[in-house]
């Protein structure tokens, strides 16, 4: 089988900026550990106040960003991997090309005239809390995805992955891969990304839905989801089978919810049955920063996925990839992976 190009991931590009916080930082901004917001007027000079008072890491980061990145690397396969999003003409720009292009994913990315967007990534205890100001990120437009050398990327592709953030940005783009996926009978993906998302692009979402052949979150999002949707239930196996049996476009794939629930086990909701998976755990000590274990988790589950392996060997090598990432600083791994 050809694998050039097989998976497409379109996102939010963003250099992770990085730094252990102390909760007053957290106060000080009104920031919630483990969520995940967009940088508002007030949030504005956290970054600056990061850089100069705590010691910093920048990470090329965003959230589709950091699954294709992870998926290329637990593959091992030259080409793979695709990804498409906007940056700005500037050394954050330059920076994010090139971590992009050593991990050996082929990045095309529209160049904007606003600066490359950045996350702040707040870590506090083996928690993080993130700001993103997407700046660049925010101005991804159609006309790129439509260019010849762009679409062809999306010909190629048999699977895509975009998770929920992109809503905000282009839900334009996202339709449109996700009618040429359901057209070709190709497998599309996304995931519930952050409360925020579920809570204030409900609509948007709601759309895009019906195309979804996969669909990834965690128990906060989920329970989000679920109470935004009045559907009266915390409960999160219940919430994972109801997200599965929506309506679909297409008849060729079923919906599969797979939902992490942290130090609890996976949850996979497909054809009216839930499995529970348990996950790798680990001591708390081993745990350097959680930033990025949900995104390595898909992105290793992406890696057998593509490769058409059992559901079970996919959320193994989710829970293997997140399990490696959460005993690094930042969405990192090792030169090769040893997952078996």
């Amino acid at each position: 089988m050809d694998y050039d190009g097989i998976l497409l991931g379109m996102g939010n590009p963003l250099l992770d900026i990085s730094a252990v916080v102390d909760q007053e930082f957290l106060n000080k901004y009104g920031l919630k550990s483990n969520d995940a917001i967009l940088a508002e007027e007030k949030h504005v000079p956290m970054y600056e106040e990061m850089t100069s008072k705590y010691k910093v890491e920048y990470i090329a980061g965003g959230a589709t960003q950091n699954s294709i990145r992870v998926a290329q690397w637990m593959l091992q396969i030259p080409g793979a991997t695709a990804y498409m999003g906007s940056i700005g003409k500037d050394k954050y720009g330059e920076e994010m090309k090139k971590h992009a292009t050593k991990a050996g994913v082929n990045v095309h990315y529209h160049e904007d005239e606003s600066p490359t967007g950045t996350c702040a990534v707040c870590v506090n205890g083996s928690d993080r809390s993130l700001v993103a100001n997407l700046s660049a990120a925010n101005c991804y437009k159609i006309d790129h995805l439509k260019r010849p050398e762009n679409w062809a990327l999306v010909e190629k592709a048999k699977f895509y992955y975009i998770a929920g953030f992109f809503l905000t940005v282009s839900p334009q783009s996202i339709m449109s891969v996700a009618e040429h996926a359901v057209a070709n009978n190709k497998v599309f993906m996304t995931n519930l990304s952050a409360p925020f998302i579920c809570e204030f692009f409900k609509d948007v979402q709601d759309k895009v839905f019906p195309y979804m052949d996969y669909v990834f979150g965690n128990e906060t999002e989920a329970r989000t989801f679920s109470k935004v949707h009045g559907w009266e239930t915390e409960n999160v196996e219940e919430i994972a089978l109801k997200i599965s049996q929506l309506s679909k476009k297409s008849g060729t794939h079923k919906r599969i919810t797979v939902i992490t629930q942290g130090a609890d086990p996976v949850v996979v909701a497909e054809d009216g049955k839930v499995k529970l998976f348990p996950i790798i755990l680990l001591p708390k000590e081993k745990i350097v920063d959680t930033n990025g274990a949900g995104d390595a988790f898909v992105g290793g589950f992406l890696s057998q996925l593509v490769l058409d392996k059992p559901i079970g060997d996919c959320v193994k090598a989710g829970c293997y990839a997140a399990n490696v990432i959460i005993q690094r600083s930042g969405c990192t791994y090792p030169e090769k992976p040893d997952f078996k």
